[in-house]
């Protein structure tokens, strides 16, 4: 499918949202098929630091991308590497059989930061391939008339291409919180068809309890990149060779009364099961939390108050949460912790409810 003519008559743009979590890998077969008598869960917020996609006009037969943080790559189509840093991206393109258009990608999250920006990417390039697909069939007609996306296919779509091509098996919750926005509770089981399937149970609902979380969450970036790949791959490994289960049992009981603790408002509470999930992950992985990031924990643990890397940690942003009053002094200590780290600072982030947004 040839998008070149398409694009030079009316460009493609998406955005969705990144997430902050707790309960990831959870949302991995690995884990929560042989713990499904505990009803596993993935827990995470979608904030407003949106990845922006615009799909443009290329020359016949190449899709090139463009994104901060990284050298522009171009190449035909169906011969791009996908071991190559925007590999995921030029799979998706090779999916839907296009070619003649240029992805651009604009987070507004650092790079590399554990906000699940790749797959939020990769999301936002999903729904724009549907949209510019709907266009080729329907000749071109306005964008606005093909707003309407399934959020549910969306995220599918990007989540097995993802797995196919990462090199190590990977989880959805990160483009869950890209399609759907929120705040969410995800269960994982198998369907009635015997495929992997969730359940959404949204917590926090109503405008006004998001916007009372607003001021008890903080976000920072530790100012070094993460790689979460070899974090995630040992803790597959462990446990697939019999190690750290009971850990991974108390994973999930935490995660669910964090969800229940945030429900019931008791921010407190909240920060006392997420203080919890950390302690057990720095058990398994010492190095799930870099130099900066432990020194954000503990002044966490000072300000009973809770904190957690995002994604698999090793580098990228801590998250917090906590009392009102809590987190107003923790973000003054976070900014001091943080003036004399290269790139480290405090985000300026809230809640969003929106998902996958077509302009």
């Amino acid at each position: 499918m040839n998008l070149t003519n398409l694009l030079l008559k009316n460009e493609i743009k998406v955005s969705v949202p990144c997430r902050v979590d707790l309960g990831g890998t959870l949302d991995i077969s690995t884990f929560f098929l042989p713990l499904n008598f505990l009803f596993p869960s993935s827990f995470n917020i979608a904030i407003n630091m949106r990845t922006h996609v615009t799909l443009s006009a290329f020359k016949e037969d190449h899709v090139k991308i463009s994104s901060k943080g990284f050298e522009s790559a171009q190449f035909q189509a169906f011969k791009a590497p996908f071991n190559h840093p925007m590999g995921l991206m030029f799979a998706i393109a090779d999916y839907f059989n296009v070619d003649g258009v240029h992805i651009h990608i604009e987070s507004s999250s650092p790079p590399r930061s554990a906000l699940g920006g790749s797959s939020a990417a990769a999301v936002a390039i999903t729904a724009a391939f549907l949209t510019a697909k709907d266009m080729f069939i329907n000749a071109g007609k306005n964008v606005q008339k093909f707003k309407k996306i399934n959020a549910e296919k969306v995220a599918w779509i990007a989540h097995y291409i993802e797995s196919s091509v990462a090199g190590v098996p990977c989880g959805m919750q990160d483009q869950l919180a890209a399609a759907f926005g929120g705040v969410n509770q995800w269960f994982w089981k198998l369907g009635t068809n015997g495929q992997p399937a969730f359940i959404q149970k949204p917590i926090l609902k109503e405008d006004k309890n998001i916007n009372k979380l607003n001021d008890r969450i903080l976000v920072a970036y530790c100012g070094i990149p993460h790689v979460s790949s070899q974090v995630n791959k040992k803790w597959v490994n462990q446990f697939i060779c019999g190690e750290n289960r009971d850990k991974f049992e108390k994973i999930v009981k935490l995660t669910d009364g964090f969800a229940r603790a945030l429900q019931d408002h008791d921010f407190s509470l909240a920060g006392n099961y997420m203080n919890q999930e950390t302690q057990i992950r720095l058990e398994m992985t010492p190095e799930v939390l870099d130099p900066v990031g432990k020194k954000l924990f503990n002044k966490a643990l000072q300000l009973d108050a809770g904190a957690r890397f995002t994604g698999a940690g090793g580098g990228g942003c801590v998250w917090a949460i906590g009392n009102k009053e809590n987190i107003k002094e923790l973000k003054n200590e976070f900014n001091e912790l943080l003036k004399n780290e290269k790139e480290a600072k405090v985000l300026d982030t809230t809640v969003d409810s929106e998902g996958i947004r077509v302009y």
